[in-house]
């Protein structure tokens, strides 16, 4: 399921970064959103998820409505200039920069293997965006600051009170980002007129981007987060074979050793978080008191 999922996002990106040649990325935000809306509505409706819209104005739900939608404004910005691939590899970095995000606002425990193995995902990072390099641009800071976005979005997620579904969530944020993409349509340029074909292409990019939030609910639900998180790293396999397919974007050498120093960091910190917790659940059972038989 989150192989799945990252098949459907990476899809969903590059089918993005195909239309924002015709038209803004606030236009694709708010008709690729308001044909979400319907999708994602009609599911909340079937499974009887829909709750007051009060629900927005819980902290937690807000803070992950604003990060979505910073990520959502500053990955488009990067994709429509920037190699699908390159965009992909910074973005490789979430999982290491949430768990120090993890670590400092929530004070969660991080040895220092872990530590070292997000140095190193950071210094991947760096070789990908290469600082001073005639590459690095305004764009590349624009994917920097979107991981940012995304880590506030995902830190907020874990601290949403349990009976509120997801689906839920999803309508909330998918709504609020319409709004802010149409509001952005004319300080990008204006409304752009649509052929059928645009649309046919934006309700594809709607009904992946539904597919990949619920496969990656599901792969959380039903296992070990620590064994189904390396699989979001197909994503990079993904973008890069899109990105070449469809735009003739080769990868540099810099670009593939940065982005193999980061899965390489994340997978060892997954490995890392797998023993933690048997460790922890080892000592849990070794101190529960034993029972009685009947």
């Amino acid at each position: 399921m989150m192989a799945v999922a990252m098949a459907g996002f990476s899809m969903n990106d590059a089918t993005t970064k195909y239309l924002t040649v015709d038209m803004n990325f606030g236009q694709v935000m708010l008709v690729r959103g308001s044909l979400s809306i319907v999708l994602v509505f009609a599911l909340a409706w079937y499974q009887r998820a829909l709750r007051p819209v009060s629900v927005l104005f819980k902290l937690p739900v807000a803070l992950r409505v604003c990060g979505e939608i910073g990520g959502t404004a500053t990955f488009l910005a990067a994709i429509t200039h920037l190699p699908l691939a390159n965009v992909s590899a910074i973005f490789q970095s979430l999982s290491l920069a949430i768990t120090l995000g993890a670590a400092l606002i929530f004070g969660e425990p991080v040895g220092w293997r872990r530590w070292l193995a997000i140095v190193a995902g950071f210094v991947g990072v760096l070789i990908v965006v290469r600082p001073g390099a005639e590459g690095f641009n305004q764009f590349t800071v624009l994917a920097l600051i979107s991981v940012c976005f995304c880590v506030v979005r995902d830190l907020a997620t874990s601290r949403i009170p349990k009976e509120v579904p997801s689906v839920f969530v999803t309508l909330l944020t998918t709504f609020v980002v319409t709004i802010v993409g149409g509001c952005l349509i004319v300080p990008l340029g204006g409304w752009t007129p649509m052929s059928g074909r645009s649309m046919s292409f934006l309700l594809v990019a709607a009904v992946l981007v539904l597919i990949g939030y619920q496969c990656v609910i599901i792969a959380l639900r039903a296992g070990e987060i620590s064994a189904v998180a390396p699989f979001r790293y197909t994503q990079l396999l993904w973008a890069m074979g899109l990105g070449y397919l469809i735009f003739g974007d080769v990868p540099d050498a810099a670009m593939i050793v940065g982005a193999a120093v980061i899965v390489g960091s994340g997978l060892y910190a997954f490995h890392r978080e797998r023993i933690r917790n048997r460790e922890m659940l080892v000592a849990a059972k070794a101190s529960a008191p034993p029972t009685e038989g009947v």
